[in-house]
């Protein structure tokens, strides 16, 4: 990955998009699979009715978390809506905010700065909250590497790609949303952080054959994970951004061959009739660590 950091990043193959203001949706989300459980405040929760989705919030946190899903909670952009859905959502129940309609770099800023006072007030250490920065129009899409790298608890980049399109006057197919949404990964990559989403929209789920080609494309293209609205779709991001047994057994295979090159003093290396060079080599080592990390998050869903 380019400029690497510090940073350890959340396995999120898979976000389930659940309203915050229906109880059956949310008294099942545990039972899905999803690595992410985003409740939310927006678009899905009649405006009338966000004031009690924001006072059950935490219980709602508690209650999609029992399968061992991370909590995300997706805001609102008006300031003032904003300001009293961050009041709601900041407990160490929930692992990160998935902040809509993000426009620039001092937008996330503000956020943060907030989100810090927040964390102190409640005893919650600094950083503890997460960013999920959402790209939803031409002006913050021209604007995404700064945006990316704006704060340290950013760790994730995505595209609301009805919004986007909505905005640019253009359909949500795949073949508008390739180019903006692949910037968008670059972006991602830039900043050492998660390109998030699929090329193509949320909107159509009863094709799941359809849904699996898309969801192995975006792979390909560099995407680590998605969000989607309707659970049949889980098991295939689990599967399909997850690297495979076969995946994994080659990165093991050119691992160990670079490592006894190297202590050999040997300059090149052969694997399965290939010659191998660094950027292979670091591409294994990705894998394993991709691996790794999905080994302990599966873990922790079954205890």
């Amino acid at each position: 990955m380019s400029d690497a950091t510090d940073r350890k990043l959340p396995v999120w193959r898979s976000a389930l998009y659940v309203p915050a203001n229906v109880p059956r949706f949310i008294d099942g989300a545990h039972k899905r699979g999803a690595d992410a459980i985003i409740v939310d405040l927006e678009d899905s929760v009649p405006i009338a009715e966000r004031p009690a989705a924001r006072r059950d919030l935490l219980a709602t946190a508690e209650s999609v978390s029992r399968g061992g899903a991370d909590v995300i909670v997706r805001i609102n952009r008006p300031w003032r809506h904003t300001m009293v859905d961050l009041e709601a959502a900041i407990s160490p129940r929930v692992k990160a905010l998935a902040v809509t309609k993000v426009d620039s770099a001092d937008h996330i800023r503000l956020i943060a700065e907030v989100v810090s006072e927040l964390e102190a007030e409640r005893g919650m250490a600094a950083g503890t909250t997460q960013f999920i920065a959402m790209i939803e129009t031409p002006g913050a899409w021209f604007q995404m590497p700064e945006i990316a790298k704006a704060d340290r608890r950013i760790v994730a980049l995505t595209l609301g790609g009805e919004d986007f399109a909505l905005t640019m006057g253009m359909l949500p197919t795949a073949e508008a949303l390739m180019m903006p949404k692949q910037q968008l990964a670059i972006a991602a990559r830039a900043a050492g952080i998660l390109p998030l989403g699929f090329i193509g929209t949320v909107a159509d789920y009863k094709d799941l054959d359809a849904f699996r080609e898309t969801v192995r494309r975006s792979r390909r293209l560099g995407f680590r994970g998605a969000s989607v609205i309707h659970p049949s779709q889980i098991p295939i991001l689990n599967e399909e951004f997850s690297p495979s047994a076969d995946d994994v057994a080659s990165a093991r295979r050119i691992v160990v061959a670079y490592d006894e090159a190297v202590a050999a003093g040997r300059g090149s290396i052969s694997v399965d009739g290939k010659m191998i060079d660094v950027p292979v080599v670091l591409r294994a080592q990705e894998t394993l660590a991709i691996h790794e990390a999905i080994r302990q998050r599966e873990t922790r869903k079954t205890k």
